[in-house]
């Protein structure tokens, strides 16, 4: 039985004006709340497709919170 979900890189960035290939699929919403000045297209839904560079911008932005994600294990 095939896969629901597409490989990466099958698709386009979901970035509004990017068209480099999915690297990554993450929540729509935790991209948003980390970079609140990338806009994403209208139809993305639950999951957003990240290229390689956006998803090392969005690493960037969410390095603090991984941070102190990782210390509340401890």
């Amino acid at each position: 039985m095939p896969s629901k979900r597409e490989e990466p890189g099958s698709q386009e960035c979901s970035v509004k004006g990017c068209k480099n290939e999915t690297k990554r699929s993450m929540s729509a919403k935790k991209v948003k709340e980390s970079m609140p000045k990338l806009t994403l297209e209208k139809d993305t839904g639950k999951r957003a497709n990240l290229c390689k560079d956006h998803y090392k911008e969005f690493k960037k932005a969410n390095k603090e919170e991984r941070l102190a994600e990782r210390l509340s294990w401890s």
